[in-house]
């Protein structure tokens, strides 16, 4: 009897085989199906998280995949048994999730959970509940030169630190020279405004990476570029294990000289209002406050008060304010910012026979600073022909610079009026007549079209009287010898009140600039949302050149603000 006949026999004579079969059957299907059902959920699954261990106010990545192309109802980040609130995320995307550790963050497991499901965990923790490390042995920790090559450098000069424990990536670390300054008049140092004393030391000057001096770094040798404000004495590198040895640098620019003198620090006020909010859900809005930059002219930029305590510090040249709302909530948000700023008067006495054409066009620098962004037009057809028809004849750089200058200061007249559009190269150069935001922009525009590197500042303007006012200038760099500071607005009359009277301000803006100019952005800062489907507003002719000031989550309908030209509360 075969198989086939013996299974028919039994289920026609055997009820409890009948049953046993039936159940298998339906056991089969459930196993097929809940198969069929695991392969179509994808399961979040977490790869890495950065940091491992961290500390409030940090920002976690956590890298994967089947996260959801954004985030959900029923989508959360578990930390250590508790979850991320909504004002936490910067980002979520199906592979990669950003948000900023709250204040209460506790050691624990870390979880991504989705409507599909909850992932395996990975562990993360909170750095202050890390006990203390016996102190290793600095002699093999702290990092040491070697040799710097070439002994002989100018400023932008690649030079080649070799060495030991520089450390596999940079991180924070930072190359140190000897600063070009004169403090022999100035008795104020960072520790009067409760700053730390390595925050600032007049003697060194860290390499620029706004000017893109770090090139490569390894755990026995550095390439850095010797930044704008270097000048002959030692160099150093310090890493969070400690300074290395001084290591003598020779620094010859032949170009000409740079001198930066009368330091003064400054306190500074900045803050925003924002009323009459209307909301028809649970919100958010994000406030972008700008942070003024370390630069070789603005050696200290520091945060001494902020009301009410930011979501971070400083990233990416702003401090971030985020504020969650509700029906219930209250209808107005206010912020306040004190920062404690240091600059210089910096002046320039230039050979233009010993300058020379830029001679490394695929540096960074370079590439950066000659191109067209979302503020300088140097591809606008006006732009460039106006530029080679003034500097027709001219090759060198510094001669196309003065130039343009001198045409630029006498033909065009300052107007403190301003107009409530965006630049428009075209119409200012028709009508002759703009603001020192117009003066800026068109100088660095037309440098730019003509091949020089060039950049805007904006920030502040410190009358001797202590009222400020929003303000523009700019800069041009030469090979082998720094940034040349140009302030085209008062070069064309602009009247203000400085503390030293200059004498002939159309030739004295050219090459040099006082320590009244406070600087809140260099460049343009093109700031992407933090917030998924959210609305950006952008501030024209402000005192910070940034693409995103405001941003709301879906659920704002409406609100207005007010922004404050910050106030100066103290000169020293």
């Amino acid at each position: 009897m075969s198989l086939k006949e013996i299974v028919s026999k039994l289920l026609r004579g055997s009820p409890l085989f009948r049953i046993l079969s039936l159940v298998c059957a339906v056991a089969i299907a459930v196993g097929v199906f809940s198969l069929c059902s695991a392969g179509a959920k994808k399961t979040p699954t977490i790869t890495s998280i950065n940091p491992p261990v961290g500390s409030p106010g940090d920002i976690m990545i956590i890298n994967g995949e089947n996260f959801g192309p954004a985030r959900e109802y029923l989508s959360y980040v578990e930390i250590g048994g508790s979850k991320i609130t909504e004002g936490g995320f910067i980002e979520w995307t199906d592979t990669a999730i950003r948000f900023v550790l709250p204040a209460n963050i506790q050691d624990g497991l870390v979880y991504v959970s989705s409507k599909n499901g909850k992932s395996k965990p990975v562990f993360f923790a909170n750095a202050a509940g890390i006990p203390v490390a016996v102190p290793p042995n600095t002699k093999t920790t702290m990092p040491i030169i070697v040799s710097i090559q070439p002994e002989k450098a100018a400023p932008g000069t690649l030079l080649t630190i070799t060495g030991s424990n520089f450390g596999e990536i940079r991180g924070t670390s930072k190359v140190y020279f000897t600063a070009n300054r004169d403090d022999s008049a100035s008795s104020v140092s960072a520790k009067n405004f409760g700053l730390e004393a390595n925050k600032f030391d007049p003697k060194f000057i860290p390499a620029d990476e706004g000017d893109f001096d770090y090139e490569y770094w390894s755990g026995n040798e550095v390439r850095v570029r010797v930044p704008d404000g270097a000048a002959d004495g030692l160099v150093y590198i310090q890493t969070e294990k400690g300074g290395s040895n001084y290591y003598h640098e020779d620094i010859d620019i032949p170009v000409g000289k740079k001198t930066y003198s009368s330091r003064r620090t400054y306190l500074i006020q900045s803050s925003a209002e924002v009323d009459s909010i209307k909301i028809t859900k649970q919100a958010s809005l994000t406030l972008r406050i700008p942070f003024p930059p370390v630069t070789s002219r603005q050696p200290v930029a520091e945060l001494s008060e902020c009301t009410p305590d930011p979501v971070i510090n400083e990233y990416k040249g702003t401090t971030i304010h985020q504020f969650d709302l509700s029906t219930q909530g209250p209808k107005k948000v206010t912020t306040k910012q004190s920062f404690v700023v240091a600059t210089y008067t910096v002046e320039t006495d230039i050979n233009p026979k010993n300058v020379k054409n830029f001679s490394e066009k695929k540096r960074a620098l370079f590439q950066t600073f000659t191109a067209a962004d979302d503020l300088i037009q140097s591809r606008n057809d006006k732009v460039v022909r106006t530029a080679a028809e003034i500097t027709k004849g001219y090759t060198n750089p510094f001669s196309k610079a003065k130039i343009v200058y001198d045409w630029l200061t006498a033909n065009f007249k300052y107007s403190a009026k301003e107009s409530n559009k965006p630049f428009d190269p075209e119409a200012f150069l028709y009508k002759k007549k703009g603001s020192a935001y117009d003066f800026a922009i068109l100088y660095t525009s037309l440098l730019r079209a003509c091949g020089v590197p060039a950049q805007i500042y904006s920030g502040i303007l410190a009358n001797a009287d202590m009222k400020a006012i929003d303000h523009w200038w700019c800069a041009f760099y030469i090979e082998n010898f720094g940034w040349v500071p140009v302030d085209p607005a008062l070069g064309a009359g602009m009247e203000y009140k400085p503390f030293r009277p200059v004498e002939n301000p159309s030739e004295w803006y050219f090459g040099n600039l006082d320590s009244q100019h406070i600087i809140f952005s260099r460049g343009w800062n093109s700031l992407k949302p933090t917030l998924m489907n959210s609305k950006t507003v952008y501030r024209d002719r402000s005192y910070a050149l940034q693409s995103v000031w405001e941003e709301s989550s879906e659920g704002v309908k409406k609100y207005s603000s007010l922004w404050n030209t910050p106030i100066v509360v103290g000169v020293y």
